[in-house]
């Protein structure tokens, strides 16, 4: 019988989901669901001073919003520490772990004598074989786990191949300290080997830890599950991702606008690949994933990539979804008056929005583009359109007014043949007309078509706007 696929995606509750870490969960639920298997969640709240109940509830909020659905109740690791110390004292019991009554003052010696003979710092191993009759009086000791002294640890992993650690190079770590709470080290091993974990896909930063990890597992009889250690996100200039470049909470991308949709599709691009495809569904990419395509190599984050694949997404959506994200992102991010101008003129937002998804990249540029239809007189131009309102384009914007008043059918085409004649009757490029207007009625130069603007913002609203504008200044 074929094992089941089970995988994990294991966070720290001390920040907000990192752009990172929502990578992480999207290929460790690609995966799951791509093979029927299950896709857990685990909160590695151990460090109780950092993890906070407001991360928590930021990291199901980013992964609810990306759409990543966990299997089941979400794992809270500090409520395991019982578990834990049970395997660390059956560890004891089968002589794989020692009671180890170092003090302070002998571990930092011991740094000490490392660091002056060139060498990293690392346990001597003086209480492994060491009788519990000789430990002194008075201290609580930690419990080691009695690592191999020679030979090799090799990390069979899907992106980095074989990886090998000489096992010279490992020290006896800690895995219960002396109040008896786990190590990091070992709570992820026994949660791990707990929860039925098949496949651990992490940053490549764990590497390391996975050598660790596997002297547990081998100490306890236990299957080593299969790994897949990824190469961080670096920024556009090849540094380690930081604020600078991008490294934001997920809910910092809703925020600025993106689709979560088109979050996922270019999260997947990054450090995984499909041949040249660069546009694709979350369908079509749990049905492609595999381990096998993980790369090697650094991805590097790009957001003019992200625009343009949230662009993609904006222009393939639905209206009336679009208007309940531009209502939730007016929201969220405090622009109370687009929120309300937003509400109050539904029908028209609408209406517009076929005319606005292609010229948006983002949720806030749509927002923006949306301001003419709920913009309160007189409208102040922004720079760009103020250069269109030269004392001679505010004269022809009267003489316009003057035809467009007279016009019964307030319909594009009647509107548009009216300004092409009006145009053609001052020796005008039809653009040296509707520029100005775009400008008038808008307050920017960027627009749906303005005769389409001035149908969705009505014939008498149009005429006051252009009347705004007109006059010599």
């Amino acid at each position: 019988m074929a094992q089941t696929v089970v995988t994990r995606f294991a966070p720290s509750p001390t920040g907000y989901l990192h752009i990172g870490g929502a990578r992480t969960a999207l290929f460790c639920w690609a995966y799951a669901r791509k093979t029927g298997g299950k896709f857990l969640l685990r909160i590695e709240d151990t460090d109780r001073e950092r993890s906070t109940d407001a991360a928590v509830e930021a990291i199901f909020d980013g992964l609810r919003w990306l759409g990543l659905d966990w299997d089941g109740e979400p794992y809270m690791q500090f409520s395991r520490a019982p578990r834990h110390a049970e395997v660390a004292h059956e560890l004891l019991a089968r002589g794989k772990a020692y009671y180890c009554y170092c003090s302070q003052d002998e571990l930092a010696q011991m740094r000490e004598e490392a660091r002056a003979a060139g060498k990293p710092p690392r346990y001597d191993g003086r209480w492994r074989d060491r009788d519990p009759s000789e430990a002194p009086a008075g201290v609580a000791p930690v419990i080691r786990i009695k690592a191999p002294q020679t030979g090799e640890i090799v990390v069979h992993d899907h992106v980095q191949g074989e990886v090998v650690f000489k096992a010279e190079n490992l020290d006896d770590f800690i895995i219960l300290r002396s109040d008896g709470t786990p190590t990091y080290m070992h709570a992820v091993v026994v949660d791990d080997h707990d929860m039925g974990v098949t496949h651990i896909m992490r940053g490549d930063d764990h590497l390391t830890n996975a050598a660790r990890q596997i002297v547990i597992y081998n100490a306890m009889g236990w299957h080593v599950p299969e790994m897949a250690h990824i190469p961080l996100i670096h920024g556009p200039d090849g540094a380690k991702l930081s604020k600078r470049h991008g490294a934001l909470g997920v809910e910092a991308y809703r925020q600025l606008g993106y689709l979560p949709e088109a979050v996922r599709n270019y999260l997947a691009r990054l450090g995984w690949s499909h041949g040249d495809d660069e546009i694709f569904s979350t369908e079509q990419m749990v049905e492609w994933f595999d381990l096998d395509g993980l790369n090697k190599g650094a991805a590097r984050f790009d957001f003019v990539k992200l625009e343009n694949i949230n662009g993609h997404y904006i222009r393939a959506a639905d209206p009336d979804r679009l208007y309940k994200v531009m209502l939730e992102t007016a929201r969220e991010v405090g622009r109370s008056s687009d929120f309300a101008g937003l509400s109050a003129n539904a029908d028209t937002v609408l209406a517009a929005l076929p005319e606005l998804q292609p010229r948006a990249k983002t949720i806030l540029e749509l927002i923006d583009l949306a301001q003419f239809i709920y913009a309160v007189r007189p409208i102040t131009p922004d720079a760009a359109a103020a250069q269109q309102l030269t004392p001679e384009a505010r004269a022809m914007l009267g003489e316009a007014a003057s035809v467009l008043a007279g016009l019964e059918d307030w319909q594009v085409p009647a509107i548009d043949g009216a300004m092409r004649a009006f145009a053609e009757d001052k020796g005008l490029k039809l653009g040296k007309v509707a520029q100005p207007l775009r400008a008038a009625l808008t307050g920017r130069t960027v627009s749906p078509g303005i005769f389409e603007v001035m149908v969705l913002i009505g014939k008498a609203e149009s005429l006051a706007r252009i009347g705004d504008q007109s006059q010599v200044r």
